[in-house]
């Protein structure tokens, strides 16, 4: 397709030739209570996976997640698969997911480097396109030229999204079993930042957190018990409870290595005082997990957590307690 020839005159103003982005540079999207409807936002189903920027121009295609690590190794499937489009020169923003039925479930993708599970990246959006800069182009807009850029095949799929009706898709999402859904402002440019143009609105709870140290195993329970967790605030790792569901064997032997290399002597957390565990482990803050779980309590701390894998696209320190 030629870009230019897409849009107005008024969109030609707001792109500019530019060489291909050489970081992901991903937009985010803000947690928010408001469950709303206006024809001005558009909603889409909120997927439960992994961050993905695909950049390719010519023959060079990579794979980077939010933090810039390279995944073409982890997905080869998906490098195929975009690799095989006729359009040479795009970027574009989506999420790897894979499914536990019909639903996208992080603890199954989770498992990826353990086994072999099948894997799909839906796309959202588009930020470089045919040499141009598009990002301050309105979401609407973008939208239109990434449906025509892409054919969309293989394990490359197009996200499907409504314009308005959000309060009536919430509630479809969440009997749905749905993680929640995603509302964009549809004028809105795509910014490298965390942005209110986008909101999560959430079915359940659940986030990253931060692995700060563990309890010694107990009964036939083998590498650790629980793991103590934490978000930053202000710059300090506060605590949040601990996590002892969500784990099989194998989870457990390989987690464990993982934390007794990173053992130090002291807590990370400014509030190590207020943990009350005995046989506690003491690690480096670098580890970053995703829990589930059904709420905060009024002291703090989580409520019914479980353990659904861990996160290496996102840096341990820009963990925040989200709700």
């Amino acid at each position: 397709m030629e870009i230019l020839s897409a849009l107005s005159e008024e969109e030609r103003g707001l792109v500019a030739s530019a060489p291909p982005p050489r970081t992901a540079g991903a937009m985010k999207a803000v947690l928010t209570d408001e469950r709303f409807s206006d024809p001005e936002w558009i909603f889409e189903r909120k997927l439960d996976g992994i961050r993905c920027i695909a950049i390719r121009s010519g023959d060079s295609l990579e794979l980077l997640s939010r933090n810039d690590l390279r995944q073409n190794e982890r997905y080869p499937e998906l490098v195929d698969a975009l690799g095989a489009e006729a359009c040479r020169e795009f970027a574009v923003d989506g999420e790897v997911v894979a499914f536990e039925g019909s639903q996208t479930s992080f603890a199954r993708l989770a498992q990826r480097h353990q086994r072999y599970v099948p894997v799909f990246l839906y796309v959202f959006d588009v930020l470089w396109l045919e040499g141009h800069d598009v990002r301050r182009l309105p979401l609407r807009t973008r939208k239109r030229l990434l449906k025509g850029a892409l054919h969309f095949h293989g394990n490359v799929r197009w996200t499907q999204y409504r314009n308005g009706g959000g309060e009536a898709l919430y509630a479809e999402a969440c009997r749905k079993g749905w993680e929640g859904l995603i509302a964009k402002r549809a004028d809105s440019p795509y910014v490298t930042a965390r942005s209110r143009d986008w909101l999560k609105l959430k079915c359940e709870h659940g986030q990253e957190l931060v692995v700060g140290g563990y309890t010694a195993p107990r009964g036939s329970r083998v590498e650790f018990g629980a793991l103590l967790l934490g978000y930053y605030r202000d710059g300090q790792l506060q605590y949040a409870g601990k996590v002892g569901t969500g784990f099989d064997t194998d989870t457990l032997h390989e987690l464990g290595a993982q934390l007794r290399k990173l053992e130090r002597a002291d807590a990370a957390f400014a509030d190590a005082r207020a943990i009350k565990e005995r046989q506690v482990s003491w690690v480096e803050p670098e580890l970053v997990a995703q829990i589930g779980f059904t709420e905060w309590t009024r002291d703090g701390r989580l409520r019914h957590p479980r353990f659904l894998g861990l996160r290496n696209d996102k840096p341990a320190a820009e963990v925040v307690r989200e709700g």
